[in-house]
């Protein structure tokens, strides 16, 4: 009599008394669920992401010689990951925390990655604080229950937090969805032309999705029934063809500039004013296509600060560097060789 073995179903004949062998065809099955999940994010761990195109609309060239922003209607893919920062994988979207907003490039140089914020600036501007500011926004390692105490004793004796902490209070820290978020590459990069020349630059872009902030009882209210409103937010109007848009400006400062600035213009504790170095309009960007496999695509992809392209470089700041380090390690540890979304296409 025939078996049923088509990976769901099987038969076996099996003698009475006798020691009952282990199916082979079973085998696959347990291994690949057993080894289907890897380490959440230390921080970023609740998040959504999709696909989507960066175009062109304004020459840059004399900025950066990088092709992925040389010639007006230039078309590069990307891919896009959305997260909260100290919840954990199964958190809710809606509470107050900055939110990251990181920007993989598929460009023809190689993958050219933006591991940006939705706040324009940092808590910290020392790489060795990254550490204790992360277990700052976790549970209490002692009762393991969220603690706003331990946040609120990091910020209240770092000064340099100051600012990041007023803007994370204000309606900046309440988006009202993933789609209406604005975002910035908080680091300043050193940009190259074809003819050497160099200039540092942030990397800015606005959402075209206005919506006024939620309040705090909206946000309260979908804690309970709808705790992943942002990630249903954005994968609902991509399915609807309500593709979210974004446009995206360069902030410029030569290095004379730089030199003459009053402070260190790395300090990513601060922000360059817009009113003495104004954005200037590079591209847009949108996303159009919703993952298929939510953990090979969201789950597994890995941004890296040091994934750069020719034209785009470090800049002096010492958080970029140490973050250069930091993400590759982390991607290692977390997915090993693992790589179905971070691949150069």
């Amino acid at each position: 009599e025939d078996l049923l073995q088509d990976g769901v179903n099987q038969a076996e004949v099996v003698e009475v008394g006798a020691t009952q062998p282990v199916s082979p065809s079973s085998k696959p099955t347990p291994r690949y669920f057993n080894r289907e999940r890897v380490p959440e994010r230390v921080v970023h761990a609740k998040g959504a992401g999709a696909h989507g195109s960066f175009v062109v609309t304004q020459d840059v060239s004399h900025i950066t010689k990088a092709k992925l922003f040389n010639g007006v209607g230039k078309k590069t893919p990307l891919f896009i990951r959305f997260s909260t920062v100290g919840g954990e994988l199964g958190s809710a979207d809606t509470v107050v925390d900055p939110h990251g907003f990181a920007i993989k490039f598929y460009t023809e140089e190689g993958n050219f990655d933006i591991v940006g914020n939705d706040i324009e600036i940092f808590p910290i501007r020392d790489p060795m604080l990254f550490p204790d500011m992360s277990r700052s926004r976790k549970r209490n390692p002692k009762t393991h229950l969220k603690s706003q105490d331990m946040w609120w004793d990091f910020v209240s004796n770092r000064p340099e937090s100051s600012f990041h902490t007023l803007i994370l209070m204000s309606d900046i820290g309440r988006a009202h969805g993933y789609r209406r978020m604005n975002g910035s590459s908080v680091h300043a990069y050193k940009m190259v032309n074809s003819q050497g020349e160099v200039v540092f630059a942030k990397i800015h872009w606005k959402t075209e999705q206005q919506a006024p902030p939620m309040t705090f009882q909206e946000a309260k209210d979908l804690l309970g029934p709808q705790p992943d409103y942002f990630t249903q937010d954005l994968y609902d109007s991509i399915e609807k063809k309500n593709f979210p848009v974004w446009t995206m400006y360069f902030q410029v400062m030569t290095v004379k500039q730089a030199n003459a600035y009053p402070r260190n213009p790395f300090d990513i504790t601060r922000n360059w004013r817009v009113e003495d170095y104004p954005l200037i309009e590079v591209g847009k960007f949108t996303l159009d296509r919703n993952p298929v496999n939510y953990f090979a695509e969201v789950e597994q992809v890995g941004y890296n600060v040091a994934n750069l392209v020719p034209g785009i470089e470090p800049s002096p700041d010492r958080m970029l560097h140490g973050r250069m380090f930091g993400y590759a390690d982390a991607i290692m540890y977390r997915q090993g060789v693992n790589w179905p979304t971070n691949s150069d296409k």
